[in-house]
């Protein structure tokens, strides 16, 4: 049952404001989590909703802990722009009252400085039912279909600094 609260159609609503989260640990591989409200194989980085005030790095921090338990991280790079992705009908209708089409998204890249078992997706309000270290090469081919472009271009702009800062801290 659709949970949408207008008419609007799909191409006319605006996109919701998101913060992505990429955390790189010091193998260069990326924390992804598996949704609890798919059932599809499919992998996702952190994200979430930047609230009204709030800057996308704090939103970041917040999101992260929110998702994940994880905050013995450090903010090494942002996306330069932001980026969009449309979700299809009728997932967009059950997501947010049906008011957006999509999300625009800022993304940002933390490097993990913890230890795994400082690692909880069992929050208070849980969006994962798993959790891995991935590469980052794979991440396209692992998320669901309308993720994986944005997913490419992250990894264009975020793999080789993973890479850089890996070699100068950790060689």
């Amino acid at each position: 049952m659709s949970k949408i609260k207008n008419n609007i159609p799909l191409l006319e609503r605006p996109y919701r404001s998101c913060v992505g989260l990429m955390v790189f640990n010091k193998h260069g591989n990326v924390f992804c989590g598996q949704r609890l409200d798919n059932k599809a194989e499919a992998w996702q980085l952190p994200q979430g909703g930047i609230d009204k005030g709030e800057l996308p790095i704090e939103a970041g921090y917040r999101e992260l802990k929110e998702e994940t338990s994880i905050t013995n991280v450090e903010f090494v790079s942002e996306y330069p722009e932001w980026l969009n992705y449309d979700i299809p009908l009728p997932l967009a209708d059950n997501l947010w009252e049906g008011n957006y089409r999509g999300q625009t998204q800022r993304w940002l890249l933390f490097h993990f400085m913890g230890e795994d078992n400082e690692i909880d997706i069992k929050t208070n309000h849980p969006e994962f039912k798993n959790w891995i270290w991935l590469d980052p090469e794979l991440l396209p081919e692992k998320a669901i279909s309308f993720k994986k472009d944005v997913y490419r271009k992250i990894n264009e702009i975020f793999i080789p600094i993973i890479n850089n800062f890996n070699a100068s801290n950790f060689n």
